[in-house]
């Protein structure tokens, strides 16, 4: 890796090598947002990554934040990490049910901001408490949420959620196929 780079708490670390030039464009305690342009490919894209608060009400800023990273429909942008909220039941196992109220501003966001969930293949949970079986609980906190620009310009991006080794989260891999008339070129991010 040659390049590197964290936000303003170092809850989040970049690492990149010289295959993209990469120039952080914002940055704070709950993301950092970055222009890649691929050199070889001659692509560029904006990525948007998270870490989110845990409470409800401190995430408000980082809402704020991707509302305006959306603002600009023409630009590919991603945005991908760990956001603490789930949006449904099907993303919560074990502990307390699920309460929708907690996330009703998330996915107010994510409409919004005109994005869609790119999925996942793997493990359905990203994140485990790692309690005794009895009070375990799972939730999918970790995704990738990308625009419609993303979409057309790399529209076969696949997220694998990789095994979980030493962390209460699991690692994401995301993997980006640029639409080219007569071949393939591909760009690998992990999310750990």
């Amino acid at each position: 890796m040659k390049q590197a780079v964290s936000n303003c708490n170092g809850k989040i670390w970049l690492f990149w090598n010289n295959d993209v030039d990469c120039v952080v464009l914002e940055e704070d305690e709950q993301q950092i947002t970055c222009q890649f342009n691929h050199i070889e490919l001659q692509n560029q894209f904006f990525i948007t990554f998270v870490y989110a608060k845990c409470k409800d009400n401190l995430r408000r800023p980082l809402w704020n934040r991707m509302l305006h990273q959306a603002a600009d429909q023409n630009k590919a942008w991603c945005s991908v990490g760990d956001y603490n909220v789930v949006t449904s039941i099907e993303e919560k196992l074990g502990g307390v049910p699920y309460n929708m109220r907690k996330s009703i501003d998330f996915i107010s966001v994510i409409e919004a901001c005109g994005l869609v969930d790119l999925g996942l293949s793997g493990q359905k949970f990203t994140w485990t408490n790692k309690r005794g079986i009895h009070h375990r609980i799972w939730k999918r906190l970790d995704r990738a949420l990308a625009n419609d620009t993303w979409l057309e310009k790399m529209p076969q991006t696949t997220i694998t959620h990789l095994p979980t080794v030493g962390s209460d989260h699991c690692p994401l891999l995301m993997e980006m196929c640029l639409k080219e008339e007569h071949h393939i070129k591909y760009f690998k991010f992990l999310n750990c």
